[in-house]
């Protein structure tokens, strides 16, 4: 059976994109044209139509261009893993808009009976807040990376650990405090390339800065306890253990030169000797 090609413009009303559409993924190397005419002119099969229908439903699920291509190169198998995830979190995220949706409702129907009921609206704020953060991360990490992390913390905590977490923080972990945190661990890590090539004294004032800000931290999240601070060791265990490729975010916040982390641990135990 003879092959069948549609040149551009044919292929553009054929898949509802348009051309300038085609001339990008080309660019990018997301769809290039089976064949070129004598005359130079992009042609098109039924085939590409196929490859241009996943590159569709990939970008209307919320996948960047980037992503989009390394899904098409690794092949069905992985796709078909990550089109999984990604269902799972948006049948979520629906059900997350349900609740909002039956707490709206049921506040129209008491202000509908005249009845205004201030409890009602406050907890129509509330949900929507908390889907909010439910979502936050999203702006941060893919689903895939979203994934990762949550099998990170199946693997490193047990339900008592969980249950020890959830009483030190009961309240939900915001965007804010994952930028408050990062901004500290910014300051350990910039302030530690400082002083080295300072040649600082880990008992001066600034290594003690650092000592104080990097015991709190831990401290913060762990409140001191040993199980709490043994999952931390397990998580980043599993985390190192993973290929660079698959790891879910950038490790260099958090990791230190030799001459850092010498320093570090001086100033550190100069640190808990004076408390």
């Amino acid at each position: 059976m003879d092959q069948c090609f549609y040149h551009s413009s044919q292929f553009a009303q054929k898949a509802s994109v348009s051309v300038r559409t085609l001339r990008y993924y080309d660019k990018v190397g997301l769809l290039s044209p089976s064949q070129y005419s004598e005359a130079g002119y992009r042609l098109y099969t039924n085939e590409d139509l196929l490859k241009l229908q996943n590159i569709l439903a990939l970008k209307f699920l919320g996948f960047s261009l980037e992503e989009i291509g390394a899904l098409l190169r690794t092949g069905p198998k992985r796709l078909e893993e990550v089109l999984a995830q990604q269902k799972a979190m948006m049948e979520e995220r629906r059900a997350q808009l349900d609740t909002i949706i039956e707490a709206i409702e049921e506040t129209e129907r008491l202000l509908q009976a005249n009845r205004c009921d201030w409890e009602a609206i406050t907890r129509v704020i509330q949900v929507i807040q908390m889907g909010q953060q439910d979502n936050w991360q999203a702006k941060y990490f893919t689903p895939e990376q979203q994934q990762t992390l949550a099998e990170l913390n199946k693997k490193a905590m047990t339900e008592e650990v969980r249950q020890k977490l959830n009483t030190y923080h009961p309240n939900e972990w915001t965007e804010e405090d994952q930028r408050r945190i990062d901004a500290q661990y910014r300051f350990v890590k910039e302030e530690l390339g400082r002083l080295v090539a300072l040649g600082a004294d880990p008992a001066s004032p600034e290594a003690q800065e650092v000592a104080r800000v990097k015991h709190e931290l831990g401290f913060a999240f762990s409140q001191g306890d040993p199980d709490i601070e043994a999952s931390v060791g397990k998580w980043w265990q599993e985390f190192h253990a993973l290929p660079e490729s698959q790891r879910p975010f950038d490790m260099s916040l958090y990791t230190y030169t030799s001459e850092e982390q010498t320093l570090l641990n001086e100033a550190l135990a100069i640190y808990q000797q004076g408390k």
